[in-house]
């Protein structure tokens, strides 16, 4: 482990050398919304230097957070893939990622979406994925060309990349429906000022928009 070492013996300051290296977040996020080849990860990760990529791999393989599947057949690719230990992780990836987006407004020059970064998003505001078990809607979420899926259905939510097979709704948005997430853009407003456009069951926007929530944080100040 390439990491520095605090020097004590404490979970915290264990945890912060595994995980506290650059690109290694983001590494396991798109992870946890899916294994990925090699280059879907630099795909995904648009900056990171692949010898970086390589480290930061390899050191979560050495503490058993990522284990890596071999090519079988015509397959190829070497696949990497969360452990069981690296999936207790998640509930800590989504509680970073809801802390990091309620001081989120706008994205800064240069910022991009992902297809892991969307996902993970809807992850996060789906929160306990616990709906009424009479609910049956289906939706694809598009902001750019970056899809993912919402089903709600059997009493809970799955969140996943991609599109809906057969979605009840596909709802077409730039960033800011970061701001209906947030509760900060209502969902009949959010469509008459085009923040969002609907194809199909357009009633059921309203469900999506009460349901898919990160609040912004009331402690973080609005930027200039």
């Amino acid at each position: 482990m390439t990491n520095q070492h605090y020097g004590q013996f404490c979970g915290l300051a264990r945890a912060a050398e595994i995980v506290g290296q650059r690109w290694t977040l983001l590494i396991l996020r798109d992870l946890s919304v899916g294994p990925r080849r090699y280059s879907e990860l630099v795909a995904g990760l648009p900056g990171i230097p692949t010898n970086t990529l390589a480290t930061r791999l390899k050191e979560l393989e050495d503490e058993g957070l990522v284990a890596r599947t071999a090519p079988s057949g015509a397959e190829r690719s070497v696949v990497y893939a969360l452990t069981p230990r690296g999936d207790e992780l998640r509930p800590t990836l989504d509680a970073l990622s809801r802390f990091g987006a309620g001081g989120m407004r706008t994205p800064r020059e240069g910022e991009i979406v992902t297809s892991a970064s969307i996902t993970s998003a809807l992850q996060v505001a789906a929160g306990e994925g616990v709906v009424p078990e009479d609910w049956d809607s289906v939706y694809t979420v598009r902001v750019g060309e970056i899809e993912a899926h919402v089903i709600m259905r059997d009493g809970a939510i799955t969140v996943g990349e991609g599109p809906a097979e057969h979605p009840d709704l596909i709802i077409t948005a730039g960033p800011q429906i970061r701001d209906v997430l947030a509760g900060e853009l209502d969902a009949p407003t959010a469509v008459a000022t085009g923040v969002v456009q609907l194809e199909g069951d357009a009633s059921l926007f309203e469900r999506f928009a009460e349901t898919m929530r990160v609040p912004y944080s009331a402690h973080v100040p609005a930027e200039a």
